[in-house]
This record gives C-alpha cells, sequence and structure tokens, in this order.
C-alpha cells in the first residue's frame, strides 16, 4: 500500500489524508503546489484502487478506468473498444438488462457515462454517500458478469447504436471525412489510430459474439482496472465495501500492451476533399509528434498556444485580425498512448484566397523554426496552462480524472508536481528544438473543399413566372436536424468525437483542462 500526495497552487483545503509514506520532490519556495490527498492500494486479484475524500458535499464518484482504447485494437477489429463501451451499459447478471442508468437515476446519482479514447475505457457516476454500495454493487457486477446476459441481440442493438453514432458524428456532419483523410495520411494499414476509436463500419458490422466475448476476457479483468473513489466517505468503510464486491474476483494476469511506435512518412501527403456539409474552405496541416507527457509534448502543447491562441496567437493574429481572411484558426498537440499528433486548422472566409493562407502558415511556422519564441509569449502559455489547471481541480470530478490521467500516463497519481514542474522548466530554445525536431518531417496536408453555397432564393411573385405552384415561403415546412445524443443510452463520441466546424483541442490531451478525459467520448 502506498499514500501520495498531488500538489494544488490554491489554498484547496481537502479531508484528512492517510499518512505519507512517499512524496514528490517538493518545489521551489517561489513555484507554489497543489496537494490532493490520496491513497492508492492494490487488491490481491490485481485492482488498482485510489481514494480520495472530500466531505465538502455528501456526494461520491465513482470512476472506473480500463486500461484499453482503440488504441489496443487489432487489424479488422476497429471500433472494439467503443463498442464494448456501450455493451457494458446493455446489462450484467444481477442488475439485469438495460436498467444501469434507471437505478442510478432512483438513487439521485448524476454524470453517468462511459467514454473511450485511444488509450483507455472508463465509466463513472456521481451518487449521493449512503449510496456508494449501490455504485460498486453496479461496477463489480459489469466487471465479473457482464457475460452473462450477452447475446446476439443485445449486441445487435448496441452496434446498430454505435453504427449509428458514427452517421450522426462522422460520416454526416461538415468535416468528418476530413478527420478520416488525417488518420489515413499519418498512419497505414495495420496501424490501430488509421481509423479512429469509432471504427469502421465494415468491422463493425461482422463484429461477433465471440469476439465480444474475447474482448471482454483478455481486457475487463481487475488486473487491468484502475478504481477510483472520491467525496464524502469514510475510508475504512469505502475499503470494506470495495472488498465486499472486488475481492472475490480471481487473479488473472494482466493483458500486454503492444507497443505501436508512430510510422515515419517519406513524403507529405497532400490531399483535397470535396464535402457537402461543410460551408467554409479548411486547411488542416498534421504531423506525426511525442506520445502522451512524453519528451516534447508539454513543449509543442506551449507552441500550439503560440500559434493558435485566441486573440494574440501568432497565426490567429496573421489571419483573424489582419488580413480577415480565416474565421478561425486552431493549432493543438494531441497526444496518445502510442505517439501524438501536432495539428494546425484553419478556416476560411468565403471567398478567400487558400494560396496565400497557405504562404503565411508556412511563414509563422518557418519563423518558429529560426528563432525562439519570446519570453512574454512563453510566460503567457504558462500562467494560463496553471490557471486552467488549477481551476480545473475545483470540481471533485477534475480532481479524480487528473488522478486517473496521470496514473494511467505516469504510472504516478502524484505527478501533478512533475508535471507542473516540467511546464515551468520549458523555455524558448527549448520550444524551438522541439519544433526542429518534429515540424521538418513530411506530414499530412488536408484541404477541404465547401459545397457551393445554394443559390437565394427568388422572393415570391418575383421573376418571369412568380413563384411555383404549391410552394411554400422560405423557412416553412423545414425540419431541424435531429440534435446528437448525448446519454451513453444512446450515442457517445469516442475521443474528441464531436465534430464541429471549429475543431477544438482534445480535452483528455492537455493536462489543463478541468475533468478532461470525462469529456472524452
Amino acid at each position: 500500500m502506498a499514500t501520495r500526495h498531488l500538489l494544488l497552487p490554491l489554498a484547496l483545503l481537502l479531508g484528512a489524508a492517510a499518512p505519507v509514506q512517499a512524496a514528490p520532490a517538493k518545489p521551489a519556495a517561489d513555484s507554489p503546489g497543489v496537494d490532493i490527498p490520496y491513497e492508492r492500494y492494490v487488491l490481491p486479484n490485481g485492482l488498482e484502487v485510489i481514494l480520495h475524500r472530500d466531505p465538502a458535499a455528501p456526494l461520491v464518484v465513482t470512476n472506473l478506468w480500463y486500461h484499453v482504447g482503440s488504441g489496443d485494437e487489432t487489424p479488422g477489429k476497429s471500433g472494439f473498444a467503443h463498442l464494448f463501451e456501450h455493451m457494458m451499459f446493455q446489462g450484467a447478471k444481477h442488475i439485469g438488462n438495460d436498467v444501469h442508468f434507471k437505478i442510478l437515476q432512483e438513487i439521485g446519482g448524476t454524470g453517468i457515462n462511459g467514454t473511450t479514447n485511444s488509450d483507455r475505457t472508463n465509466y463513472f457516476e456521481v451518487v449521493p454517500s449512503h449510496q456508494l454500495e449501490t455504485a460498486l454493487w453496479l461496477e463489480s457486477d459489469r466487471m465479473g458478469y457482464m457475460l452473462d446476459l450477452l447475446d446476439e441481440k443485445s449486441l445487435a442493438n448496441q452496434r446498430d447504436v454505435v453504427r449509428n453514432e458514427r452517421r450522426q458524428r462522422y460520416d454526416n456532419v461538415p468535416y468528418g471525412r476530413e478527420r478520416f483523410a488525417v488518420a489515413e495520411a499519418l498512419y497505414p494499414e495495420g496501424h490501430p489510430y488509421r481509423y479512429l476509436t469509432i471504427g469502421r463500419h465494415e468491422d463493425l458490422e461482422a463484429a461477433s459474439v465471440p469476439d465480444v466475448q474475447g474482448f471482454f476476457r483478455k481486457w475487463y479483468v481487475p488486473s487491468n482496472a484502475t478504481l477510483t473513489v472520491a467525496g464524502d466517505f469514510q475510508p475504512e468503510q469505502a475499503k470494506a465495501l470495495i472488498e465486499k464486491w472486488f475481492g472475490s474476483f480471481p487473479k488473472l494476469a494482466q493483458p500486454a500492451h503492444q507497443q505501436v511506435p508512430a510510422p515515419q512518412l517519406t513524403q507529405t501527403v497532400r490531399r483535397e476533399l470535396d464535402d457537402s456539409f461543410a460551408r467554409l474552405y479548411r486547411i488542416h496541416y498534421a504531423w506525426h509528434s511525442p506520445p502522451r507527457l512524453g519528451g516534447g509534448d508539454i513543449e509543442l502543447e506551449v507552441l500550439a498556444d503560440v500559434l493558435g491562441s485566441s486573440g494574440w496567437g501568432r497565426l490567429y493574429k496573421a489571419l483573424v485580425l489582419e488580413d480577415k481572411s480565416a474565421q478561425s484558426v486552431s493549432a493543438y498537440q494531441s497526444g496518445s498512448g502510442h505517439s501524438g499528433v501536432f495539428h494546425v486548422v484553419v478556416d476560411l472566409k468565403p471567398g478567400q484566397d487558400p494560396v496565400k493562407a497557405e504562404l503565411t502558415i508556412r511563414r509563422e511556422l518557418e519563423r518558429l523554426l529560426r528563432e525562439p519564441i519570446s519570453d512574454a509569449e512563453l510566460k503567457r502559455v504558462v500562467v494560463g496552462t496553471e490557471s486552467s489547471f488549477v481551476w480545473g481541480l475545483e470540481d471533485v470530478m477534475g480532481r479524480v480524472e487528473r488522478l486517473q490521467y496521470f496514473n494511467h500516463y505516469a504510472r504516478d497519481p502524484g505527478y501533478a508536481n512533475t508535471y507542473l514542474q516540467r511546464l515551468r522548466a520549458v523555455t524558448p530554445q527549448r520550444v524551438r528544438e522541439v519544433a526542429n525536431q518534429y515540424l521538418v518531417k513530411p506530414h499530412a496536408e488536408i484541404l477541404t473543399k465547401p459545397a457551393a453555397a445554394p443559390a437565394p432564393a427568388p422572393s415570391p411573385g418575383t421573376g418571369p413566372k412568380g413563384p411555383a405552384p404549391g410552394a411554400k415561403p422560405e423557412g416553412t415546412g423545414a425540419k431541424k436536424p435531429a440534435p446528437e445524443a448525448s446519454s451513453a443510452e444512446a450515442a457517445k463520441p469516442d475521443a474528441g468525437a464531436k465534430p464541429a466546424p471549429k475543431p477544438k483541442k482534445p480535452a483528455a490531451d492537455k493536462p489543463a483542462d478541468p475533468a478532461a478525459a470525462a469529456k472524452e467520448g
């Protein structure tokens, strides 16, 4: 058993923690830290448990991470990790069929969902303190007895839901094709990142009951999971309940995760797409980059902010404020477990010259390669990142996700101190060095051409023949598109799976974002 502490810059006085057995190095006196008390231990069957007590409100969060995502999939079985996330809400032996949400809602549960990205799948709920055992029972039954209710009917139901989600969020939205084009340009056949977390229709359609059973038995074992409980609870009581509901599961071997490095492109891949849903011309450049929390990851986060920050970023100023040619600009470092991708995305206003915009993008990138960013730019990014990180810890779910995030990617729930130290240690010269390490290599350039704007309808009664018989004035008889499903009962986006005209930084890819991983698909 080990007890550790995270760092926390504000006066966030949290509940008492167990005695400290080990602690990360203290920051310098002028570098304040944060302190999220937590206790970590492992059950004999391999289930990792993290406890964080905060009695400020009579609520408890249970948050279970299975360390498997789309990056663990094999060729021909894309989308399985996300499909399985849906299957876990279908039911289990003692819970019953399709009643997970109903049970939690009847006891006052909120924030009930699950998400999948390339590296992990999580399930979480917030319940009144006195209902902690109910939440643990539900997660326990899914972990141990989900296969008891699995049949072809339940699989077909969730398979159809996931395929419809792909249509809603990928196939029939502006710039949906672009997301697949970027991945296909960067990753060859056989690489688990090629088809995104949502997967291919043909792979999802071919998924069988034995496939799902095999996936469950390999990955959904106690030794491949981390359970975090946070909020208003008594530690000894919580430990007893966790032992009651999870301790009897057998110890099974921890599955091996294959490491798949980023492929090396021999030349830049440039592709132009026609998009019938898009209305603005988009320029999207993407480079292979370091994995999450790997060397250079934080420096590229800084570089992305220097380029794309609204109002003051270099590309934003050049294209949105000065040229007034762009509707939006974004840049972001999107790290994953195997490797990452650095993105620059520009949406042009109608009628603007994309060639001129690309010259501006390349000019600003070449400037970053030649000369370091300014001290003022770096300070602005560091202050903004730290403050975002701190405010993200105000909510207990935000703290839980930070504990899980750092535990997964750094093998240390208390990595926040090291993360902040790494951020504060970034220098302009180091940013330039990392830029020259990654942004000079062949990359993907995906250009999306929008559909032609529809011609304005003539006013009623005008023109040589007037309006057609039975024609309705503009705006009548039209149906609004169906809203996207947001519940895990229906369609849940996977990692970053909320396409929009303006791409944003994936929530879980930047530790500064509060409750980051909880916002993923």
